[in-house]
């Protein structure tokens, strides 16, 4: 079963598009786009298992320059 979530991601001043761009390349995110609101992007990515999901952010969305902070929001199906 694939688990989706929603990354919402604080940037340094100045950094959102280049995350963004950063952000697009990684495999398993299906979208990523500035927003506006306390969050300076929205991603949303898909991996096959919460330990997979978990190492994403840590090793590739967290370690992306121009990052702050990130929470994850899993995608709940119903």
């Amino acid at each position: 079963m694939t688990i989706r979530a929603f990354i919402l991601i604080e940037t340094a001043v100045g950094n959102g598009h280049q995350v963004v761009a950063a952000l697009r390349q990684i495999k398993g995110i299906s979208s990523a786009d500035l927003v506006t609101g306390p969050y300076d992007v929205v991603a949303i990515v898909e991996a096959r298992d919460l330990n997979a999901l978990g190492a994403m952010v840590l090793r590739q969305i967290q370690s992306s320059p121009g990052v702050v902070r990130t929470l994850t929001c899993l995608i709940t199906p119903i």
